[in-house]
């Protein structure tokens, strides 16, 4: 959501407009775990890093990981000295046609598969922001939600094998019940599954329309590049990833 741009300043049309995003994106998250080896052969690169960050951007930002997700990215990496990190951009048009997103849930599934397969000493931070917050959280569904059918070529969740190769989960805005009504009175609540949720951390700023009840401040959506959240996700991120964060390390010097 560029320049405070996003699910914010657009729930008027999203009112107007009934999306089917967050009911197909939570089935499409469930994806099979066969496709694992050919997508692993197309993402195959020279060396594997100690860690990869893949996350999804949100509404109307540029392709890559956005704002809040380079923020987010560098944070990490100086958590983490001495290691490795790569980043992977979801590959999803993050536009205001919500229904594509479901591309955004494929894409970060398999790209998760492809690193466990390829890479399968790389630890892998999942992450997004806004609508690609909805994204991440519905990769990691272990279920299908009650009352719908999962797409044809669509036969289950992620293995539970790949959770292990997961060690942090972070969101940052996440869409609430509430505002999910607006776009789609019919989606389920984004819930993080039970194999991802014990490492996940989400994050709302006070007043944030898309994810704190009742907000209503619109700048407080894309506040999270500067508002200390990025950091404190990047702490909790460096943690599950099995080492002391640079910030923890300083305090227990001093």
């Amino acid at each position: 959501m560029a320049n405070g741009r996003g699910w914010d300043q657009t729930m008027s049309a999203s009112q107007r407009t009934r999306s089917v995003f967050f009911t197909v994106a939570a089935t499409t998250a469930l994806i099979v775990g066969a496709v694992a080896g050919p997508i692993a052969a197309a993402y195959a690169d020279d060396g594997c890093a100690d860690v990869e960050v893949v996350f999804a951007r949100g509404t109307n930002e540029a392709p890559g990981v956005g704002a809040t997700g380079q923020a987010f990215v560098d944070a990490l990496t100086a958590e983490l000295p001495g290691k490795t990190v790569d980043v992977y951009g979801v590959n999803y048009p993050a536009s205001l046609n919500f229904s594509q997103a479901v591309d955004g849930v494929a894409d970060a599934s398999n790209r998760i598969q492809a690193i466990a397969a390829q890479c399968p000493a790389t630890k892998i931070v999942l992450g997004g922001y806004s609508q690609g917050a909805a994204v991440a959280g519905y990769t990691t569904a272990g279920a299908v939600p009650a009352g719908f059918s999962l797409p044809a070529g669509i036969s289950g969740p992620m293995p539970a094998s790949i959770a292990s190769h997961v060690a942090a989960v972070a969101l940052f805005g996440t869409p609430d019940d509430w505002f999910l009504s607006l776009v789609d009175r019919d989606a389920p609540p984004i819930t993080i599954g039970q194999l991802y949720s014990a490492k996940a951390i989400q994050l709302c700023a006070t007043g944030d329309p898309v994810c704190f009840p009742g907000g209503l401040t619109r700048s407080a959506h894309s506040s999270y590049k500067d508002n200390g959240m990025v950091v404190q996700a990047a702490v909790f991120a460096a943690r599950q990833l099995g080492g002391e964060s640079a910030a923890a390390a300083m305090e227990t010097a001093s």
